[in-house]
C-alpha cells in the first residue's frame, strides 16, 4: 500500500518534507500540495508533478490517505481538527502549538477519531542521536544520572521570525526538551532556566533571548543540562552526551567530510555544517520512513501527541523560571 500524502504549507521546511516524501521515501507518494502563497505551491507542484488543491479538497479526496502540517504554528490547530474529522492520518511539524490548551484541544480530536498522528521531532530519527538513547534504554551505561545537550545555531533566525517565535525555549529549544525525555527515557518534573541577550541586541528588544541554560531534573533523579545559542560561527553545533552508572554514550558532530591534513607541524580536518539540512537529512528520512510504516500498520506512534506536547510544556516552564529566577516544578506525563 502507497501512502498518498498531501502536504499542507510548502515553504522552506515544507518543500523540504515533499522532496523527501516525493524522492527518498519508499511506500509513500505526494498526492497533492497547498499553501496560502500560490506562486510557492505552483513551484512545488510542478516540480514534483503533483497537482495543487485547495485545503477542502485535499481532505475531501479519496486519493489522500494523510496530511503533513507544514504551515505556521498558528494554524496547526485547525489543520488537526478538520484533518483528524476527515479521518486522515496526520504529521504535524513542532510545535504543535505555542498554548497549552490549544495544543490538548488539537490532541482531543485526534483522540475523539481516532487516526494515526506523529509529531514531527526529526533528531528522535538521527542515527547518532537514537544510538545513545538505544545506549541508555538497553540499559548499556547502566542508570542515567546526568545528560548534556548542546544546540548552536550557525547565525540567529531574521528578527521578524523571532517576533512570531514563541523565543528561544519554545522555539529552538524545544527540540532539546524533546531529546532529554527520549534519551533520558524519563518525564521533566522539575526547569531551571537562565538566559542572556550576547549576540544581537534587536533580539533582546524582540523579547527573546539568543543565549540560554536550561536544567532539567527527571522523574529517574536523572538530571539534564542544556545550552543553546543562536551564534556558533564555527558551524551547525550538536551534541550529546549520557553518564550512567556504568558508562557514558556519546553523540558528537559530523564534520562535512571525514578527511584528515596532517603535515610536519599540524593536523587539519573539516569543519561542521553550516545548515540544519545538511546535519540532519538522514534524520528527516528516518522520520518519513517512520511515519509511512505507522500511517500502513498502525500500533503506537512513533512520536506521540503526548511526545509533541511535553516539551511545549517545558518550554513555557522554562519561560517562567527565567522571569522568576526559580525552579518551576510540573509534570509532563
Amino acid at each position: 500500500m502507497t501512502v498518498r500524502i498531501g502536504v499542507l504549507g510548502v515553504g522552506r521546511i515544507g518543500r523540504m518534507h515533499a522532496d523527501i516524501i516525493a524522492n527518498e521515501t519508499d511506500g509513500a507518494e505526494v498526492a497533492a500540495v497547498f499553501d496560502v502563497n500560490d506562486a510557492a505551491a505552483a513551484e512545488v507542484g510542478d516540480s514534483l508533478r503533483v497537482p495543487v488543491m485547495s485545503i477542502d479538497k485535499i481532505l475531501e479526496s479519496d486519493s489522500v490517505d494523510a496530511v503533513a502540517i507544514c504551515s505556521s504554528t498558528d494554524t496547526h490547530v485547525e489543520l488537526i481538527a478538520r484533518a483528524a474529522a476527515a479521518g486522515k492520518a496526520i504529521f504535524c511539524e513542532k510545535p504543535i502549538s505555542l498554548d497549552i490548551a490549544e495544543v490538548d484541544k488539537a490532541l482531543s480530536a485526534v483522540r475523539e477519531h481516532g487516526v494515526a498522528f506523529m509529531v514531527g521531532f526529526n533528531r528522535r530519527f538521527d542515527p547518532t542521536h537514537a544510538a545513545v538513547q538505544e545506549a541508555v534504554s538497553s540499559g548499556r551505561v547502566g542508570d542515567p544520572h546526568i545528560a548534556r545537550i548542546s544546540s548552536r545555531d550557525p547565525a540567529p533566525p531574521p528578527v521578524e521570525y523571532i517576533k512570531v517565535s514563541g523565543g528561544i525555549f519554545v522555539d529552538m529549544m524545544i527540540h532539546d526538551f524533546d531529546m532529554a525525555r527520549f534519551v533520558v527515557g524519563s518525564p521533566v518534573t522539575e526547569v531551571y532556566a537562565t538566559g542572556a541577550v550576547r549576540i544581537d541586541p534587536a533580539i533582546g528588544e524582540a523579547g527573546d533571548l539568543d543565549t540560554a541554560v536550561v536544567t532539567l531534573t527527571h522523574a529517574n533523579g536523572c538530571i539534564t543540562t542544556i545550552d543553546n545559542s543562536r551564534q556558533a560561527v564555527y558551524g551547525y553545533d550538536q551534541r550529546m552526551e549520557v553518564l550512567g552508572s556504568t558508562g557514558m554514550a556519546v553523540s558528537e558532530n559530523p564534520m562535512k567530510n571525514a578527511a584528515v591534513v596532517y603535515s610536519a607541524t599540524e593536523r587539519q580536518g573539516s569543519v561542521l555544517p553550516y545548515f540544519f539540512l545538511d546535519r540532519y537529512t538522514d534524520s528527516y528520512r528516518g522520520e518519513w520512513q517512520a511515519f509511512v510504516r505507522y500511517a500502513r500498520e498502525g500500533g503506537s506512534s512513533p512520536v506521540s501527541g503526548e511526545d509533541g506536547r511535553a516539551p511545549v510544556a517545558i518550554g513555557i516552564a522554562a519561560w517562567e523560571s527565567y522571569r522568576l529566577g526559580t525552579p518551576v516544578t510540573l509534570s509532563d506525563g
